[in-house]
């Protein structure tokens, strides 16, 4: 304080104009973190852990493996979603070597972990595109609301990120609010979108997109399609044109057909699976909403059934939540395993 009682900043204040110094701002804490890609997909895949992981708790507690306890894992995995073939096999392959003896959940977990991964790697493939070709086709199918359109989008960001040059083509004609999505998508990835009005043929559609793409000499193009399943027989009419008409300009295209599912679905996926097939040359697959189900086990059930590639899963709603498959860090957390990092 001054001697005339005044205050050292009121007295700086004066001699400022009259106006006090004003105190230094407080600097904003750094955003939090975000988890890693183990971390997320551990918490994605949660709720299809704790279905198993409980039940594995409660079959083995200072059991014996014996036909009984067989039948009943085996009956549990069914329940998860892993289907009865992967069911009869892990079983199978854990009485190899424990028949008889007392096991605990953790084993059975680590055990169980190994055969599913094995089950798993030889489709744990990612999507590459060929860099020969210019553009690499991209078709993508799947029935409306599996997430097709908003995986467009992450795979375009994704590989607009390894450097690509990426063109999007808006072929869900059958919807408009699809059109409107893949061209947001298309500002936010800073690629081109080819899209017409709602009902434009979506042949005609595809074709030009992959001129337009063929003249910038493009890396990649994405083609997103209807997927009504109302009436398969005009859907599966609409896609197989798709298809021949893409080769009149490329012989070679589309050279990979993904068909995109939503794991919440379970066991229907299968179905779709089927449906797909008849009507296109599927691929591969991408599952998306991991994170929203208890029945996360079904890719197992799919990869042992129908031995397609899985490029790629979703565990939630950011354009990163898209990633690679990877066979062992999905074996492990979805038996709530999470020292793969």
């Amino acid at each position: 304080m001054s001697d005339n009682g005044e205050t050292k900043t009121g007295w700086l204040g004066r001699l400022m104009g009259g106006k006090a110094a004003a105190p230094a701002a407080a600097e904003a804490p750094p955003p939090p973190a975000k988890p890693s890609w183990a971390a997320r997909l551990r918490a994605g895949l949660s709720r299809s852990s704790s279905r198993l992981t409980q039940g594995l708790s409660d079959l083995f507690t200072k059991r014996k493996l014996d036909e009984e306890a067989l039948q009943d894992l085996e009956d549990l995995l069914i329940t998860a979603d892993l289907g009865t073939a992967t069911a009869r096999r892990v079983t199978q392959a854990l009485a190899k070597t424990r028949f008889d003896q007392e096991v605990t959940s953790d084993e059975v977990r680590e055990a169980l972990a190994e055969d599913i991964t094995a089950i798993l790697a030889p489709v744990a493939v990612p999507l590459r595109p060929d860099p020969a070709r210019k553009p690499h086709v991209v078709l993508m199918v799947g029935v409306n609301g599996s997430g097709k359109t908003t995986t467009i989008g992450k795979l375009a960001k994704t590989f607009r990120d390894q450097g690509l040059s990426v063109s999007l083509a808006a072929g869900d004609t059958f919807r408009a609010a699809a059109v409107e999505q893949l061209k947001v998508w298309g500002e936010r990835t800073g690629c081109p979108v080819i899209a017409r009005g709602q009902g434009a043929d979506a042949a005609s559609l595809a074709f030009e997109a992959l001129q337009e793409a063929q003249s910038r000499q493009d890396d990649l193009l994405l083609i997103d399609t209807a997927g009504r399943l109302q009436n398969k027989t005009d859907l599966m009419a609409e896609l197989q044109k798709v298809v021949r008409v893409i080769r009149k300009q490329d012989p070679s295209a589309p050279h990979d057909i993904l068909l995109v599912l939503d794991a919440t679905v379970g066991q229907n996926a299968h179905s779709q699976v089927e449906i797909f097939k008849s009507m296109t040359e599927v691929t591969g697959l991408v599952l998306t909403k991991l994170d929203g189900t208890a029945r996360g086990g079904v890719l197992v059930a799919l990869a042992e059934k129908f031995g397609l590639p899985v490029h790629a899963i979703g565990i939630g709603e950011a354009a990163d939540d898209l990633r690679p498959f990877e066979a062992r860090a999905f074996a492990r957390s979805l038996l709530g395993l999470d020292d793969f990092e």
